[in-house]
């Protein structure tokens, strides 16, 4: 696996107007996404500029910006409000314990990367991804709705939140509630022709920060919340690990947990890269990219990040097409760090959480909610019992019950049209393609010859239909199985063949098996049945089968009338 990107210089124009303009777009959501997790704007500013800069640098998507997002901050705000109620009076060590998570969330992600399980966190059924969507979009809705209101957000999640609502509603600043609206009216009129230009995010930040400044500076009215001073240059700290024994499943489950959203919201990013550039990323590079970007980006006191669907659209757009367009907004990022910081100090609370809110409602999969129940019943069914349990459980829990039920239900649909590949006949009824002289040859058994036809792939659910198939006929004096067309024979229905050729045996019946080759023969053989049938009963073709069944018939009905 090669270490870094290849950085080229052929597209260098379109590279950094399109590191520039996602650097535009990038520095209202870093501060946004920050102020929402609870680790404060600083950090949000360094997760954007960390992650970014390592991912590009390590990554294996070239024009993939990444950064802190909607899906990485709902874990993250989970993350640090767990850790401050364990540590109320030790706010700092709580921090240091959540960068940890980040850290070791960067190693599962380089574990992915390494154990090459990209392609397969791709493979998640579209239903399990649009409910887990959902549900963290409304999370973030649920948490910005207290300083949307101007008010700080109750800890304990959306429940909390639901429950305080009274509460919230009844203690309401109308002023940053109006500077919210003002913010959310901007996002939703913005017009299209105009985001080429310069993104909404920024437009309402500015004017949302303005209106502030000027209008409501004066106001005797309670101080309206803002973002705060800013210390501009390097990150004022390092977070070494610190783990606690008592927390350590916590945060190693935490982790992964983050681990996974971050891949999950990687690979499907990368996806719409590839469509927009016609190229195809590398996924498990791109994992080991992520990992060490949020490893590091934990170390410096960064929010964890991904790749962003929004940047890595306007970069592309813009030109960027290889990994010098997400270095170059790095270092633009980094240059309002060093020397700028001071004067996002009086950016509103609400003009942020009116941002994020804007966020949690576009990451809601609409377009799906709406016709999903006309699609089946079924995968509206999973979608919605997956948005329930990110919301109100667990997302860890939600997607892996909804992929368990989603492959279930898969399963039992492949083996419902698979199981009518098990035939058992005597006679010539069509139910499968024979030649003439196999039909006359079967048909001249008199019933005496079991044709055990299996084709397509055994999984382990076919194992029912063939021992009911089996089942259904008993009188008979050879059984052939035949396994010509089947490529795949699972350890289930291998064991449901075993015992309908022990059956056979034990009622002294002869046993021909036709067809078993390479790894299905292999299999057979290893559950021992390879002794149980004579070496010239293994046969690799039909024709032959029946002749030498339809000799044993013969002779067994001479012995019968004594000759």
């Amino acid at each position: 696996m090669q270490i870094t990107n290849q950085i080229h210089f052929r597209n260098l124009r379109g590279d950094i107007l399109g590191g520039l303009t996602a650097a535009v777009v990038a520095l209202p959501m870093a501060l946004a996404f920050g102020i929402a997790s609870g680790a404060g704007a600083s950090a949000g500013l360094w997760g954007a500029i960390l992650v970014g800069f390592f991912a590009a640098l390590f990554g294996g998507t070239p024009s993939l910006i990444s950064e802190p997002t909607g899906p990485m901050t709902v874990i993250v705000t989970a993350v640090i409000t767990e850790l401050m109620a364990i540590y109320p009076e030790d706010p700092q060590k709580a921090l240091a314990m959540a960068f940890t998570v980040t850290m070791l969330a960067g190693l599962f992600q380089i574990l992915f990367g390494l154990l090459k399980l990209g392609r397969y966190i791709t493979m998640l059924p579209y239903n399990v991804v649009s409910g887990f969507m959902t549900g963290i979009g409304i999370i973030l809705i649920f948490i910005q709705i207290a300083p949307f209101l101007g008010q700080e957000t109750p800890p304990g999640g959306v429940l909390a939140v639901i429950r305080d609502l009274p509460n919230l509603i009844t203690n309401i600043n109308y002023w940053e509630t109006g500077l919210g609206i003002v913010t959310l009216a901007i996002l939703f009129l913005y017009p299209n022709k105009l985001k080429k230009f310069v993104p909404p995010q920024l437009v309402a930040l500015v004017i949302g920060t303005l209106i502030s400044l000027i209008f409501l500076r004066g106001i005797e009215i309670r101080t309206i919340a803002t973002i705060g001073e800013i210390t501009p240059g390097l990150p004022e700290r390092l977070y070494w690990p610190d783990f606690t024994s008592g927390n350590l499943r916590l945060m190693f489950i935490n982790a992964l947990i983050l681990a996974m959203v971050g891949s999950i919201d990687c690979m499907l990013t990368c996806l719409v890269s590839d469509s927009l550039t016609r190229t195809e990323h590398k996924s498990n590079k791109e994992l080991v990219g992520q990992g060490i970007a949020n490893l590091i980006t934990g170390f410096c006191g960064g929010i964890a990040g991904s790749g962003a669907t929004t940047a890595t659209v306007v970069n592309i757009q813009a030109g960027g097409r290889t990994a010098l367009s997400g270095i170059s907004r790095a270092l633009v990022l980094l240059i309002v760090v060093l020397w700028a910081a001071p004067l996002t100090s009086g950016i509103p609370l609400a003009v942020l959480a009116a941002i994020v809110l804007k966020v949690g409602i576009d990451i809601i999969d609409w377009g799906f909610l709406k016709r999903v129940h006309k699609i089946s019943l079924k995968a509206a069914g999973i979608l919605y019992s997956v948005v329930l349990l990110t919301v109100f459980v667990d997302l860890m829990v939600a997607v892996a019950v909804g992929v368990f039920v989603a492959n279930i239900l898969t399963i039992a649909r492949l083996d419902e049209m698979q199981s009518k590949s098990v035939k058992a006949i005597t006679d010539d009824d069509d139910q499968i393609f024979l030649t003439p002289q196999e039909k006359q040859l079967l048909d001249s058994a008199n019933g005496r010859v079991l044709l055990f036809h299996l084709s397509g792939p055994m999984i382990f659910g076919v194992a029912k239909a063939i021992a009911r198939e089996h089942g259904a006929i008993s009188n008979y004096d050879v059984l052939i199985v035949d396994l010509s067309e089947v490529p795949i024979l699972g350890v289930t229905s291998s064991l449901a063949i075993e015992n309908a050729i022990h059956e056979a045996i034990d009622e002294h019946r002869e046993v021909i098996v036709v067809g078993a080759t390479g790894k299905v023969k292999s299999r057979l053989e290893k559950l021992g049945i390879k002794g149980l049938i004579p070496e010239h009963h293994w046969m690799d073709d039909k024709l032959s089968a029946l002749k030498e069944g339809f000799e044993i018939v013969s002779g067994r009905q001479r012995e019968q009338f004594g000759g």
